[in-house]
């Protein structure tokens, strides 16, 4: 189902709510993003790193009237927001977890179901749309997410459902794993720096905003260094998809060379992202979970990096 028209709820990311006069400020010194890009009618995915540019998270952002909204795994809510309040006590800003405030969709050929809504949704990555109470978000390849008050929910849920087939979360992710968009996740945190999951490819990452926390070896590795472990799109023929951070083997290795980001089930088996050395990637053998585990076969992803490109955010 993942590509055809569907909705879901997506129950397995919270929301981290930054707001006050100093929410911007405050959070351009912590995120890759550039948040005086987003508007009333932007958004875009980001990550928090540790001064070595590991990622402490990844999210999608977006403005509402008073801060800044940012959807990420559930796990890493209340470590985020444990180590952000420490530098917020010296701006205008108040932190906050507001999960349970809201109610999110994604949705799948949906526009339809948006515009009765009164959400009149753009084509390009990234557009937003709102009402006084709705959001409607454009992502990459066509999907769309919807968030709202958490009291709406059994309306939002019903009008969904009329109009739409109703899909499981698996079908969500696998969306996103053909999209090439990975993810940060309790048990890859601080695994990788933006670079190595292809952030700076789908719009994560500005090279022109100036300091944030662990922008010296983002830029770094941008402008000078040589990625050694990058994200890739693999298939196995399993019948359960893998936890993220499980490692892949290589026999010519005779080592681990990566990790599992985000996975889920397909028609065909199991698809998932991973981060792999190129060297191991490259030559092709590429097993699940040890050196005698499935075999992986590579896939497309749908964007190529273009370093040239990249670094004109």
């Amino acid at each position: 189902m993942a590509d055809s028209a569907f909705f879901c709820s997506l129950t397995h990311e919270g929301i981290l709510a930054v707001r006050g006069p100093d929410a911007g400020k405050f959070l351009q010194g912590q995120i890759t993003c550039n948040i005086n890009y987003l508007g009333a009618s932007g958004s875009s995915l980001g990550a928090r790193c540790t001064p070595k540019g590991r990622m402490l998270s990844s999210f999608r952002i977006v403005s509402v009237a008073d801060g800044f909204l940012l959807a990420m795994s559930r796990e890493l809510l209340e470590p985020q927001l444990a180590e952000l309040q420490k530098y917020a006590v010296f701006s205008k800003a108040k932190l906050g977890d507001e999960s349970a405030a809201w109610v999110r969709y994604g949705l799948s050929g949906a526009d339809a179901a948006l515009q009765a809504l009164g959400l009149d949704l753009a084509s390009e990555a990234d557009s937003v749309s709102s009402t006084e109470s709705l959001l409607a978000i454009r992502l990459s390849d066509g999907r769309a997410e919807l968030w709202a008050p958490a009291e709406q929910a059994e309306r939002l849920h019903t009008h969904l459902r009329a109009q739409l087939p109703e899909a499981g979360l698996n079908d969500w992710l696998l969306a996103q794993i053909r999209a090439g968009v990975g993810q940060v996740t309790g048990t890859t945190r601080e695994l990788f720096i933006p670079q190595m999951i292809n952030l700076q490819a789908v719009g994560g990452v500005s090279f022109k905003k100036g300091c944030y926390t662990g922008q010296e070896i983002v830029a770094r590795m941008q402008y000078l260094g040589k990625l050694k472990r990058r994200l890739y799109r693999l298939s196995v023929a399993a019948d359960q998809p893998p936890a993220p951070g499980t490692e892949l083997f290589s026999p010519v290795h005779r080592s681990a060379v990566g990790e599992v980001v985000l996975a889920a089930s397909s028609s065909a088996g199991v698809e998932l992202l991973a981060v792999l050395q190129e060297d191991a990637a490259l030559d092709g053998h590429i097993h699940l979970g040890s050196l005698e585990g499935l075999p992986l076969d590579l896939l497309d992803l749908p964007y190529t990096l273009d370093s040239k490109r990249e670094i004109q955010r």
